[in-house]
């Protein structure tokens, strides 16, 4: 019995230290003490998320830390890799995703074929209009919008390929005689 007493009191002595501790370095404790540990995380967190925000050298490294921080930001990460809904990424997507995010360095900087500069952080390749990924891109949500369409039974036929005329611009409108 002596040695249970022993403890408890050591163990009241270490929690009345704690929260004088606590309380002068973010606030007064509450009366009622909290139960969940986020709620004693929370001030310590949001002190140490003013620091590393303030010292961010660029406006990008700056938005991209807020945009990780964000509530959500990282949810795609729990999707299910399920191949046939098109969700199993591979290392290297993952790999630029995460790099995206955290506003990582993912490429050595170098000239584009498109006689652009390309920077470390390699964001040109979302703007690029000789990008390989674009036209994948492309039709990939052409072929979702009439995967759309057809599925509410809209009547739907996507251009013909062999549109393009000599001098690079593509015609609008073109209409389909049968």
């Amino acid at each position: 019995m002596i040695i249970l007493t022993e403890c408890a009191h050591s163990n009241s002595n270490f929690l009345q230290s704690y929260l004088a501790d606590w309380s002068a370095k973010f606030s007064d404790v509450p009366d009622i003490l909290p139960t969940k540990q986020p709620i004693w995380d929370r001030p310590g967190v949001l002190e140490s998320k003013a620091k590393v925000e303030a010292n961010l050298a660029s406006a990008y490294h700056r938005a991209s830390f807020l945009a990780a921080s964000c509530q959500h930001s990282g949810d795609w990460l729990f999707a299910l890799p399920i191949a046939s809904c098109e969700l199993k990424l591979d290392d290297e997507a993952v790999r630029v995703g995460v790099g995206l995010r955290l506003g990582l360095y993912l490429c050595i900087p170098h000239q584009c074929h498109c006689g652009s500069p390309v920077d470390a952080c390699g964001l040109h390749s979302f703007v690029c209009r000789k990008a390989p990924g674009r036209t994948a891109r492309h039709h990939a949500l052409n072929d979702l919008v009439v995967r759309s369409f057809a599925s509410d039974g809209i009547p739907v036929t996507k251009e013909p390929s062999g549109l393009f005329r000599t001098d690079g611009k593509r015609p609008d409108g073109l209409t389909l005689v049968p």
